[in-house]
């Protein structure tokens, strides 16, 4: 594998939030990118946060207001279109992680 190869690899290691343009934003480990394309496992919807400004700040902090977030159950998912996909501290993974899954 060359080093280029190994340099994205290595880039997608770890949690993510990535934002697409039209199916949200969700929170989890990329398994591939191709494109403008991101398949993900344990990638959690984030429907609706509260207690972060941006989803820079909850991607270096979290969010301080849990219960009044709506994160949905994590799965398996390809996203199309993505736009941003943003490094995660453990610190903010720990506690995205830690939000009730939002079920109605």
């Amino acid at each position: 594998m060359d080093e280029q190869k190994k340099t994205k690899k290595k880039k997608l290691k770890g949690f993510k939030i990535v934002r697409t343009h039209s199916a949200g934003v969700f929170a989890g480990r990329v398994v591939k990118k191709k494109g403008m394309e991101v398949s993900m496992k344990d990638a959690i919807r984030l429907h609706y946060w509260d207690g972060a400004a941006s989803l820079s700040q909850m991607a270096m902090e979290g969010v301080t207001k849990p219960g009044e977030c709506r994160f949905a159950v994590p799965v398996s998912v390809t996203l199309t279109q993505v736009i941003e996909i943003l490094d995660v501290t453990k610190k903010a993974e720990d506690n995205i992680k830690a939000v009730p899954v939002w079920r109605v």
